[in-house]
């Protein structure tokens, strides 16, 4: 396969220029994992918006998140999506031993290795207490997998030294799970959550911290003035306040993902167990599996950059109805043309 092929998903373009396929005019991209559920923006002066400086503090979010976390405000930043506090934490980490539980989201690994971070891939969280950072992405991009507080926190404790980065931007899509909040944090662990993925926000670039107060002003000291513009914030704060909105798309997801995996599997698929509206299936043969889809104007996500995965999966995101059983139709003819 072209190495030079997209790292991240969200890239049909891209994506089939490297692999040298002509686009169709009318593509669906399961490579991504942002929400599809149809969606009303929260009326807005867009005018008026633009024409001020945002509010640098995010107070008003902020206030807003302390009240559903139980948390201070001074607990919570409020950044650029979250890779930018992705690369606020590398650069507070240098000198540091860092490792990364695999698979997982590559951009860990890139913002650490922008600030010269010593780097190691974990693939057993018992062994997290020999680094001085832990990163882990959980619910896990991109196999899904969900570690619950109640075996996080034991470990946390088991291991004071080590600062714990958990990276919850999947956390609103769990699928048999409440929403669930930290309340009091640790002193060795920070969150990062994205509002992105949930709320279609993934241009605007907007995410949060949750961590003890010294961090969240250490990373603040680095950030950008003015980092979220006025529009990313009046759009969150319209979606964080829409509770109708975030209760139909969980039962969405909640009834699509399952009805989406079974037709999966009832084409023959083998299909990873997930906790979220993602999940991986197996194939022997990745290139001919995207290359089979592109050709029918579907995309999907390779695996080759996930250590631990190597191509040996893709990765499909839960769509419409109508596009899932599109998808699944795609895979069985695959499957019994020899492709798998």
């Amino acid at each position: 396969m072209n190495t030079k092929i997209p790292l991240h998903g969200a890239n049909p373009e891209k994506l089939y220029a490297a692999m040298g396929i002509p686009m169709p005019g009318s593509v669906v991209d399961f490579s991504t994992n942002a929400s599809v559920c149809p969606w009303t923006m929260p009326p807005l002066d867009f005018q008026g918006l633009v024409s001020h400086y945002p509010d640098s503090e995010c107070l008003e979010l902020r206030r807003l998140v302390a009240g559903r976390e139980r948390l201070s405000a001074e607990n919570i930043l409020f950044t650029n999506g979250s890779n930018e506090a992705l690369y606020l934490l590398a650069s507070c980490l240098m000198g540091k031993r860092a490792a990364v539980l695999q698979p997982a989201y590559p951009e860990y690994a890139r913002a650490l290795a922008a600030y010269g971070v010593e780097t190691t891939n974990l693939f057993d969280l018992a062994d997290a207490g020999n680094f001085d950072v832990v990163f882990l992405s959980n619910p896990c991009n991109p196999t899904g997998a969900y570690i619950p507080q109640k075996k996080l926190r034991p470990l946390l404790e088991g291991a004071p030294e080590t600062l714990f980065i958990t990276d919850e931007a999947y956390i609103d899509f769990l699928l048999e799970e409440g929403r669930p909040v930290w309340g009091e944090l640790p002193e060795n662990l920070i969150v990062l959550r994205s509002l992105t993925k949930f709320y279609h926000l993934s241009g605007a670039r907007i995410g949060y911290v949750l961590a003890p107060e010294a961090w969240t002003e250490r990373l603040k000291a680095r950030q950008p003035s003015w980092s979220v513009n006025t529009v990313a914030q009046a759009l969150a704060l319209g979606f964080l306040r829409d509770g109708d909105f975030s209760q139909r798309s969980r039962d969405f997801y909640r009834r699509e993902t399952p009805r989406f995996t079974r037709a999966l599997e009832d084409a023959g698929l083998n299909v990873r167990p997930s906790s979220v509206h993602f999940f991986l299936i197996e194939t022997a043969d990745d290139e001919g599996v995207l290359r089979g889809l592109m050709e029918r104007g579907l995309v999907v996500r390779h695996t080759r950059n996930f250590p631990g995965l190597d191509g040996r999966y893709i990765r499909v995101a839960t769509r419409l109805p109508g596009e899932n059983d599109r998808l699944a139709e795609a895979l069985r003819i695959l499957r019994e043309e020899g492709v798998f």
